[in-house]
């Protein structure tokens, strides 16, 4: 029953976007939804920074072209003061130079407008639980991306680096690919709560912060390939 409940609980939501009427209508949508609470909105990234060190929402569902302060310099700053508080994008743009700085800036979650309340409500659960909460379009961008940068030769991984177990590197190699907690736990038979455990100890012995690092680490120690074709 906890485990159900905590699922269910809901998560304190602050949008932000500077265009009203798309902003009062995602806050109308989600407010129709069960498993996520509205407690603010912001024109720009200045009043997103400042609600969220007024409110301590989980999760801030951030547009990225405003004005004053961007969705990316307001996603740096606020990962940087409020690390308690995740951040999913939610813009128009799906393009490289909007995607690739807003992760680097901290954001664990990127979504596009043209997503559905259901889908905006499980990114906002999927950063909550250590998962990223990317739609499937953005994740294989990343991928791409990644495959590109990583291209040259990466040490050939004939044990595993970093004193990661076999089970550690297996965890890695499943997160590279984009699987989530409970898809990793269902494909190893294991628990979601052993994932987790996995998932900390191997980020502990890599220094690795995040999954979109993670990917990154995989696809660099030759743990996983680029897809051909």
């Amino acid at each position: 029953m906890s485990e159900t409940e905590g699922e269910k609980k809901s998560a304190r939501v602050v949008v932000a976007d500077d265009q009203t009427v798309v902003r009062e209508g995602i806050v109308m949508l989600l407010g129709l939804l069960p498993g996520v609470e509205v407690v603010g909105a912001a024109g720009d990234g200045e009043e997103a920074v400042r609600l969220v060190g007024e409110l301590a929402p989980d999760v801030v569902l951030m547009d990225l072209r405003m004005p004053r302060c961007d969705g990316v310099e307001a996603t740096r700053r606020i990962r940087a003061q409020y690390p308690g508080t995740q951040v999913v994008v939610l813009t128009t743009f799906a393009d490289d130079e909007s995607l690739f700085p807003a992760l680097r800036a901290g954001a664990r979650g990127y979504l596009t407008k043209d997503a559905g309340g259901d889908e905006i409500v499980r990114a906002v659960h999927s950063v909550l639980s250590g998962d990223a909460g990317l739609s499937p379009s953005v994740q294989r961008r990343l991928l791409e991306r990644l495959s590109r940068s990583e291209a040259e030769p990466a040490p050939a991984a004939a044990e595993a680096p970093d004193g990661l177990t076999a089970r550690e590197t297996e965890v890695l190699v499943l997160i590279a690919e984009g699987l989530s907690n409970q898809e990793i736990a269902r494909r190893l038979h294991v628990s979601t709560a052993t994932v987790k455990t996995h998932i900390n100890n191997l980020f502990a012995k890599t220094g690795l912060k995040d999954r979109v690092q993670a990917v990154r680490y995989a696809y660099g120690k030759g743990l996983v390939r680029p897809p051909t074709g």
